[in-house]
This record gives structure tokens, sequence and C-alpha cells, in this order.
């Protein structure tokens, strides 16, 4: 399976408890194909007192999601499918490099 997700992409969730939210990644998990989305898949995690919390208690946290309920938005603010292609070089004689692309509107994923 392809990842089409990037440490700082915008997504939006398109199924599960969190579907329709949005948010950026945080942290992508690449051997269980999961991604950390901030605000999304909040979970209670009960904790002990420590140095951080004195008192301890519930604190809401995200959990990983799944990248395939997850899509990526476009430059636009579309929710879109992401392809690869050659992108143009940047100098003469210098070889193209694989960029990013939404398939909806055909731009570049910066």
């Amino acid at each position: 399976m392809k990842i089409h997700i990037k440490k700082g992409d915008s997504v939006k969730v398109i199924a599960g408890d969190s579907k329709g939210q949005q948010g950026k990644v945080l942290e992508v998990i690449v051997d269980k194909y999961r991604a950390l989305v901030e605000g999304v898949n909040l979970v209670s995690k009960h904790t002990k007192a420590n140095a951080k919390t004195p008192n301890g208690g519930i604190v809401k946290k995200e959990a990983p999601i799944h990248i395939s309920n997850l899509m990526v938005i476009d430059n636009k603010g579309n929710a879109t499918r992401i392809g690869r292609r050659l992108g143009e070089p940047k100098k003469t004689g210098a070889k193209p490099k694989l960029v990013r692309y939404s398939k909806k509107t055909g731009e570049e994923i910066k």
C-alpha cells in the first residue's frame, strides 16, 4: 500500500467516528499505516500524578488513525486523491523529481 500522506499535510477524515473532521498531520507511522492528526480521533487517557500533572486525571489525546480513512486537502480546500508525476527540473540538465498533484484540479501539492 502506498502512503499518500506526509507530515504537515491538511487532511479530512472520510470514515470512522471522526468522519468529516479536518486537521494537520502531526506524525506518520509508516510500518502501521497510521497517522496522528491534530484534534482528530481524541481518546481519554487516565494518567497518574507526576511532575507535569501533579493531580493526575483524565487527559484528552490524539490517537493514530488509519491512512485509508484520510484524504489530503489541496490548495483550494477540496479533499482530493493524490497522484505522482515528474515535475519541472529546477536547473537545466538536472533530473526532474516526482511531485504530488491533486487528481481533482491537476495542481501540484506543496
